[in-house]
C-alpha cells in the first residue's frame, strides 16, 4: 500500500509547521490548511486576523469542488447618507467606518464540513501557543509596522500589542498576544458561536461601538458564510477554477478565455507581454466599475466588454489610455495557503484584513484586529457597489485550483490585493511552461496598476530582474513603467502545490514572504 502524503505551503514558516503538525496528528489537507490559517492570524497580524475575511476552494476526493465565501457584510445600522455627510464622496481608508462583520471564523466552520478529520479545537493548538508564548516578529511584519506606524499610533489597543514599551517591536523581538490567546481558547472550546453570539462577540461589539462602529451582537449572530459553485474556464487541456462575485476571480477567467479566443491557449508561455498587460488592465477596469455583491446588483462582469477587448487584441489596436485615479496596487494585506493530500483532498484558502493591519483598530478586550474591507464600498448611489446594510463589498480574495480531467494539477493561493488575478496568471504560465512550484512562485513578475497618487491606472511596476524583452514589449505598447527591486512584497507572495500524474506532490512558497513549503508522510490515525 502506497504511503499517504500531504503537502502544504504558506507565507510564514510557523504556520506551515502548524499544518505539518495537523498532518502528523492524522489530519488531511483541510485540517492542515485550517491549522495554518488560524496560526497566521497570530504570526502575520498585518495580513490576516480573526477580525478579517476568508474565501476558499475545497475539493473532495470524489471530485466535488465548492467555494466557501466568508466575506463580511456591512453592519445593519450602517447609514449611507450619514457616511456621505461625514466623509464626502469617498470612504476613508481606515477607521471605524470601514469595519465589516468578521467572516473568517464562520469560514473555518464551513470549510470543516467538507471533510475535516480532526476536531474543531485541534486546529487552534498552534495558534493559541503562538499567541500566549509569543513568536519572533517576522521581516514582513516589521516592515509593515514601520510603514504604518502613524495609523497604529492612533489606536491604544494596537500600540499595547505592537509597541508594548512605547517603541514598535523590532524584527526578531517576541510578539505576545495574551488577550487574543484567551479569545482563541474560548472559540476553540465553545465553537464558532463564541464569536457570533458568545462572550467574545459581545466584548468585541461593545469595544467597537465605543470606537464609533455600529457593529452589534445581532450583526454577528446573523452572519453566515456562503457556499457556491466555483466558476471555471478551460485553458488547453486544463480547467481553471476560482471564486465567483463578489470576488474578483472573474478577472483571471476573462484573461484565460481571451487567450483561448486568440488561439494562445496551447502556448501560454509565448503570450506577448503587451497582450497580457491589456487583459490585466481590462480585468481591473471591469472590477473597479462593475464588481459588486450579486445579491444586491446583477452585473455581468464575466462578459461585459469582453468581445470588444478580444477584437482589439486581434487587431493589436485601440488600447485605452490609463487614467489617474486612486492607487490600487497590492500591499501587505493577505495570506494564501495551498494544501493537497494523496487521498484527494485539496484546498486553497485566502484570508485578509485588506490594507496592512486592516482598519488599524485592535479591540483591546479581545485582542482581535479588525479588517477595513468596508473601504472597498462606494458612496456613489449609482454604483453597483454602493454601500448598503447587510451587503458584501467587492472583494479581492480569489483562491485558484487547476484540474486536468478529473485530477487536481495545481492548487494556488496568493497575496496581492487588486493584483491577484495578474499574479495568478503569471504563476500559471510558469507552471504550464514546466517550472516547479518553487521556481514558478520565485520568478520575476509585474503588475499593472498605480501604487502612488498621480500614477496612471496602466502603470506597470516590474521587478528589476524581469526579462528585458518583456519590459521592452510593455514599453512599446505605451505602458508607463516603474522598476522595483527583485522579490518585492507588494507584488504579492504566492504558494503552490503541484500534483504529478503519478500522484507525486511538490510545493513552493514565495521568497517574497517569510514562508515555507513541505511535503511529508501522513501517519494513519491512531498510530501516534
Amino acid at each position: 500500500m502506497a504511503e499517504s502524503m500531504g503537502a502544504i505551503a504558506s507565507p510564514h514558516h510557523l504556520a506551515t509547521e502548524a499544518g505539518e503538525a495537523a498532518y502528523r496528528a492524522g489530519g488531511n489537507a483541510i485540517d492542515a490548511a485550517l491549522a495554518a490559517a488560524t496560526a497566521l492570524t497570530v504570526v502575520y497580524p498585518h495580513n490576516t486576523a480573526v477580525g478579517g475575511d476568508l474565501v476558499a476552494l475545497v475539493r473532495s476526493p470524489e471530485g466535488s469542488l465548492a467555494c466557501v465565501n466568508a466575506t463580511g457584510t456591512a453592519p445593519a445600522a450602517r447609514n449611507p447618507d450619514a457616511l456621505r455627510e461625514r466623509h464626502g464622496d469617498r470612504l476613508p481608508e481606515r477607521g471605524p467606518s470601514t469595519i465589516t462583520v468578521p467572516g473568517a471564523v464562520r469560514g473555518w466552520e464551513e470549510i470543516r464540513r467538507h471533510g475535516a478529520a480532526l476536531d474543531w479545537a485541534d486546529q487552534f493548538r498552534a495558534a493559541i501557543d503562538y499567541a500566549r508564548a509569543g513568536v519572533p516578529v517576522a521581516r514582513s511584519l516589521r516592515a509593515a509596522l514601520v510603514q504604518d506606524r502613524d495609523c497604529l499610533a492612533e489606536d491604544p489597543g494596537a500600540m499595547e500589542v505592537f509597541a508594548p514599551g512605547g517603541e514598535l517591536l523590532p524584527e526578531g523581538a517576541l510578539l505576545t498576544q495574551k488577550r487574543l490567546a484567551g479569545s482563541l481558547e474560548k472559540i476553540a472550546a465553545n465553537g464558532p458561536d463564541e464569536l457570533y453570539g458568545g462572550s467574545v462577540g459581545a466584548a468585541l461589539a461593545a469595544g467597537l461601538q465605543a470606537r464609533g462602529c455600529p457593529l452589534t451582537t445581532v450583526d454577528l449572530k446573523r452572519y453566515a458564510a456562503g457556499v457556491t459553485p466555483a466558476i471555471s474556464a478551460p485553458l488547453g487541456d486544463f480547467d481553471i477554477h476560482t471564486s465567483p462575485p463578489n470576488t474578483q476571480g472573474f478577472a483571471l477567467l476573462r484573461t484565460v478565455r481571451a487567450l483561448t479566443e486568440l488561439g494562445l491557449d496551447s502556448l501560454p508561455p509565448d503570450v506577448p507581454a503587451e497582450v497580457l498587460g491589456r487583459l490585466f488592465l481590462d480585468g481591473t477596469h471591469v472590477r473597479d466599475t462593475l464588481l459588486a455583491d450579486p445579491l444586491f446588483a446583477q452585473v455581468d462582469v464575466e462578459n461585459d466588454g469582453f468581445a470588444e477587448i478580444v477584437a482589439q487584441l486581434r487587431a493589436r489596436s485601440g488600447r485605452a489610455p490609463g487614467t489617474v485615479g486612486r492607487p490600487s496596487v497590492p500591499r501587505g494585506d493577505t495570506v494564501g495557503i495551498a494544501a493537497v493530500d494523496s487521498s484527494g483532498y485539496a484546498i486553497s484558502i485566502i484570508q485578509s484584513v485588506f490594507d496592512s493591519f486592516g482598519a488599524a483598530i485592535l479591540e483591546p478586550e479581545t485582542g482581535i484586529l479588525l479588517q477595513n474591507r468596508g473601504t472597498s464600498f462606494s458612496l456613489d448611489a449609482l454604483s453597483p457597489n454602493v454601500i448598503r446594510p447587510g451587503k458584501r463589498p467587492k472583494h479581492t480574495l480569489m483562491p485558484v485550483m487547476v484540474t486536468r480531467g478529473r485530477r487536481v494539477r495545481w492548487v494556488s493561493s496568493t497575496m496581492g490585493g487588486h493584483g491577484q488575478p495578474q499574479i495568478h496568471a503569471q504563476v500559471l504560465i510558469r507552471l504550464l511552461e514546466g517550472k516547479s512550484p518553487q521556481d514558478a512562485v520565485s520568478a520575476p513578475r509585474w503588475v499593472v496598476g498605480p501604487r502612488s497618487p498621480g500614477e496612471r491606472s496602466d502603470t506597470v511596476h516590474y521587478e528589476a530582474d524581469l526579462a528585458e524583452t518583456t519590459v521592452a514589449h510593455l514599453a512599446a505598447d505605451g505602458f508607463p513603467l516603474c522598476e522595483v527591486p527583485p522579490r518585492t512584497e507588494f507584488l504579492g507572495h504566492t504558494n503552490v502545490v503541484s500534483v504529478e500524474s503519478d500522484g507525486t506532490l511538490t510545493a513552493g512558497s514565495d521568497p517574497r514572504s517569510d514562508g515555507s513549503a513541505t511535503v511529508l508522510a501522513i501517519p494513519a490515525r491512531g498510530t501516534e
